[in-house]
């Protein structure tokens, strides 16, 4: 096996072996805490800048298959694992996770002790970090040293280039395996504009009721308004929504005073800053299957699935006009708002998982709903 190193900005090495494409990868290491779904995860276009570490030991066990992928292709800038699995043992399976990354020209590194990691970016934070099997650490560190998301649209990357319409519902293995209501009757068409919308957002809005329209995130409110929609969606995406330039917030802000929003993670934020609430980093984020939020309104708790480094300041929200409907029970930080005039809501978790688990997956009908009732 080759070795490869993973050199990060606070000089610390971890020496491992190389997994995917022999080369070097350079981003900002986060570490995701799912035990499962880690090709919903590569193939996530919020992690786009990210290199992601898994915290389960052993990654690529039941293999990879074109069903399960999130967007077109992997969007990590890089793959940290304990131990990338040889066997793949699952009848859905059609590649190993090396042939995978390797077929996707994604660089990753195996071997290394990822407890350690995982337990130096909680004190330390998210840090930029570089993997390589072919660069000296000199220039592993030069490169770290000169690399920079904090203030970066990254969305630029992965927004969608042209319009389409989606229409496939929940991929479902040939039976049911869970209800989600149809509540519009007849169809109400909802535009998505997309910052690097996940493929299972998308789903749950055709199941639900919708005719769904998606638009690149650089989209103006008089090209939404001349599709004629009943509604909007503000997706998910990579990265820190202050990156976004202030002319394309000011035709975001225009969008949610004149339709019926939902937003969701990055589309979350986004809608925030439209209505010039603070954006701040967070010290490690949320990336994983098992964050509790709790619902203010019922006192109820919900397992969900979450991937944002970025988070909205909850007094300021308050004082913008927005009521807070969900909070994180683990730092009490906001993971849901609604507007108190407007029919504008939004969550910083993912109700849509994959992976994860589908505890707020009736968030897709609540929006429905909403759409219905305006």
């Amino acid at each position: 096996m080759k070795k490869a190193v993973l050199v990060l900005e606070n000089g610390e090495i971890f020496e491992g072996f190389a997994l995917g494409t022999i080369g070097t990868a350079v981003g900002e290491v986060v570490f995701n805490t799912a035990m499962s779904g880690y090709q919903e995860i590569l193939t996530d276009p919020s992690y786009k800048g990210q290199i992601v570490t898994m915290t389960y030991t052993q990654i690529g066990n039941y293999g990879l298959n074109r069903d399960d992928e999130e967007s077109d292709k992997p969007y990590v800038e890089g793959f940290v694992v304990k131990e990338g699995s040889v066997i793949t043992s699952n009848f859905r399976s059609e590649e190993s996770l090396d042939e995978y990354l390797k077929r996707h020209n994604i660089v990753a590194i195996e071997g290394i002790d990822t407890r350690k990691l995982t337990k130096m970016l909680r004190v330390k934070g998210s840090l930029i970090g570089a993997i390589s099997s072919t660069e000296t650490i000199d220039e592993l560190k030069r490169r770290v040293s000169s690399f920079e998301i904090v203030g970066k649209d990254m969305v630029k990357f992965v927004s969608t280039k042209q319009p389409y319409r989606f229409d496939d519902g929940i991929f479902r293995f040939g039976y049911e395996i869970r209800k989600i209501k149809r509540v519009l009757d007849k169809p109400k068409k909802v535009v998505v504009i997309d910052f690097g919308v996940k493929k299972n957002i998308l789903r749950y809005l055709v199941e639900v009721g919708f005719d769904v329209y998606v638009v690149g995130a650089y989209t103006s409110y008089d090209e939404v308004k001349g599709l004629n929609p009943d509604a909007l969606f503000f997706s998910n995406g990579p990265g820190d929504p202050r990156g976004i330039d202030e002319k394309w917030i000011k035709e975001y802000r225009k969008m949610a005073e004149n339709f019926v929003c939902f937003g969701i993670c990055f589309g979350h934020q986004i809608i925030a800053r439209a209505f010039d609430v603070k954006i701040y980093k967070m010290k490690f984020g949320h990336h994983g299957g098992n964050h509790p939020v709790k619902d203010l309104d019922s006192d109820k708790i919900f397992v969900t699935a979450q991937n944002h480094n970025y988070a909205v300041d909850d007094k300021d929200l308050v004082e913008k006009g927005f009521k807070i409907t969900y909070i994180n029970l683990n730092d009490g930080s906001v993971e849901g708002m609604m507007h108190k005039e407007l029919p504008l809501m939004s969550v910083q978790y993912h109700p849509e998982a994959s992976p994860g688990p589908h505890d707020a997956e009736y968030l897709f009908e609540r929006f429905a709903l909403m759409v219905k009732e305006n």
